[in-house]
């Protein structure tokens, strides 16, 4: 179990976490990643399917704007999810809201895999397809930020880059998984069998997973951080006083922080998705190669990412989470019109190397953003003011970067302008990252320094206080 450690008869002045009980947070939280991104690859993939199977009536081109458009719509309803389980996580605790949003997520991608086709019942089909993606927002707007404060929490402050990179490790077998099954779907299917059955298969796959992590994260007890927090938001007979207390402070008075992160995650997700979400489709319906080239193209892009997230993160402990997030923020400004040049050369090579240029820029982000973003809050409120700005971020311009970038090209011919949204967003995520303080080696706001049992106080980190908590002096960064 965590523990802390004072001088007799004083308060706790570290908190000295258990190795195991913090690999076994960082599994627990790491698996509702995965089953999100399941989720997402696997309707990313099937996006050509499903504009079929639900809008059978209108143009090719109009399908996939149409699946893009239910896609998109599920992040409208993110922040009221964020919203609603950010502050209520500061209330009641992290665990306890991260198995509630686990169970609906699982539901929501399940009941698509249930869901009447157009042919059965016609308009009333992509109605209740968008009503099982909104119940996917809704839950998911309280995964990500309650999961990276969950392991940002546990982990001893100079292993959290690392530990917290972990989550997107957890994102990238999540999506590789939905996208190994529907590449292997659709090769041994033929396509009659994946319109009438085959894309079911995928969503139903969820269910199994969403019971492993709700299990896996019954089990755990509350972060070190939590526990120690005086937490005034839940005073005994002052419930409505402290709620609007909470929300104040969440919001108003963490707004610097907050516009902080909404850029941090603008850039972090708009590359997340333009090349998760709307490569695949991109490679297929615009430039012409087969659909499983372009899907077999992003998954490679995806496995490399994998061997080199939790090294990112690493790095961020040794250098700093500034340097390696503002390289990605160049990265992200310079790299999408030569990669967007390379995929149309109509070359395996060209496309290849194209789509491994952007899966390096997002790489940057995929390792240090996880412990950079819970380092923005104090405890108190670190739930819920991450969950409202990462939440309104990615609805304003992650989940929205697919169907903006096939509307570019819809509306102009231009296969160039998808590049725009990247690089827009790397100046925005510049200015971000160039305002944030750096966090690496730090306890996290208003948190007890965390060190691994057995650890002895060292060098501090880049710009951060040793494991005793005192302050080494700020360097360039």
């Amino acid at each position: 179990m965590t523990s802390f450690r004072g001088g007799s008869g004083r308060p706790p002045d570290v908190i000295v976490s258990d190795p195991g009980m913090v690999r076994r947070a960082v599994g627990a939280a790491a698996i509702g990643n995965a089953t999100e991104w399941f989720d997402f690859g696997v309707y990313s993939y099937l996006a050509a399917t499903i504009g079929k199977v639900f809008y059978p009536t209108a143009s090719e081109g109009v399908q996939l704007i149409a699946a893009f458009t239910t896609f998109a719509a599920a992040f409208l309803v993110r922040p009221l999810g964020g919203l609603f389980f950010g502050p209520l996580g500061d209330r009641i605790g992290r665990q306890r809201v991260l198995a509630l949003t686990m169970l609906l997520m699982a539901g929501g991608t399940v009941a698509i895999g249930l869901l009447p086709t157009y042919a059965a019942v016609g308009a009333v089909a992509p109605v209740l397809l968008l009503l099982a993606r909104m119940v996917q927002g809704f839950s998911t707007g309280g995964e990500y930020g309650g999961a990276t404060t969950f392991v940002a929490e546990y982990a001893p402050d100079r292993r959290r880059g690392f530990l917290c990179s972990w989550l997107e490790f957890g994102t990238l077998c999540g999506y590789i998984a939905g996208a190994l099954l529907v590449s292997g779907l659709t090769v041994t299917l033929s396509p009659e069998q994946m319109l009438g059955w085959g894309w079911r298969v995928p969503f139903l796959v969820a269910g199994p997973l969403g019971v492993v992590g709700l299990y896996l994260r019954l089990r755990l007890e509350d972060t070190p951080a939590f526990r120690t927090e005086a937490h005034p938001f839940r005073r005994a007979g002052g419930a409505e006083r402290g709620l609007r207390s909470q929300l104040r402070e969440t919001v108003l008075v963490q707004w610097r922080p907050l516009l902080l992160c909404l850029g941090l995650v603008m850039v972090f997700n708009v590359d997340n998705y333009l090349l998760t979400a709307y490569l695949p489709t991109y490679l297929s319906s615009v430039l012409g190669y087969q659909e499983t080239h372009g899907l077999l193209v992003v998954l490679v892009a995806m496995a490399s990412m994998l061997l080199a997230v939790n090294a990112v993160g690493r790095l961020s402990d040794r250098v700093g989470r500034r340097p390696v997030l503002v390289s990605g923020c160049i990265a992200s400004v310079l790299v999408p019109l030569p990669a967007f040049w390379l995929l149309q050369r109509g070359t395996v090579t060209g496309v290849l190397i194209g789509t491994l240029l952007l899966a390096a820029a997002l790489v940057h982000f995929s390792g240090a953003a996880p412990a950079a973003l819970p380092a923005l809050f104090p405890t108190r409120v670190r739930y819920g003011a991450l969950a409202i700005g990462f939440n309104v971020s990615v609805s304003l311009f992650g989940g929205t970067t697919p169907l903006v970038a096939q509307s570019l090209v819809e509306a102009t011919g231009s296969r160039y302008l998808p590049a725009v949204p990247m690089m827009l967003a790397g100046v925005v995520g510049l200015v971000a990252v160039l305002a944030m303080r750096e966090s690496a080696g730090r306890p996290l706001p208003d948190a007890l320094p965390s060190v691994a049992a057995g650890a002895q106080p060292g060098p501090p980190g880049p710009g951060g206080p040793a494991a005793d908590g005192s302050t080494a002096p700020h360097g360039p960064c």
